[in-house]
């Protein structure tokens, strides 16, 4: 049992190192990056490490999130796609209905018949 422990206390100290590490990494780069390209090209001041690393967090608040990867949204879109077709034309008219109440203008999905 006490194996168990250690084994689990050591790969969490590697996975936070890892983090750790990949994080200074990734901040050194933005820094680099910034203080090559953006004085040069817009007159604008120098970055520090911490900066840098500030900057990085703020824009994955602001624009990313920590999800992984790309084509997280396309997962979402399909889940989304295969309800749609299990529901029944009531059930679609119903969430067509909730969506327009709380977000305004909802375009049908249906395909248009003329």
């Amino acid at each position: 049992m006490k194996q168990i422990g250690r084994n689990w206390i050591s790969r969490a100290l590697r996975i936070a190192i890892m983090v750790v590490l990949a994080g200074a990494l990734f901040g050194f780069i933005v820094m680099s990056l910034w203080n090559w390209l953006m004085p040069v090209l817009f007159g604008w001041h120098a970055i520090t490490f911490w900066q840098a690393l500030g900057l990085v967090l703020l824009s994955k608040i602001l624009f990313g999130g920590f999800r992984g990867g790309w084509g997280h949204g396309r997962h979402w879109r399909r889940g989304m796609r295969e309800r749609w077709e299990h529901m029944t034309p009531e059930q679609r008219k119903e969430l067509q209905q909730h969506l327009q109440a709380c977000c305004g203008h909802f375009p049908s999905a249906e395909p248009k018949t003329e």
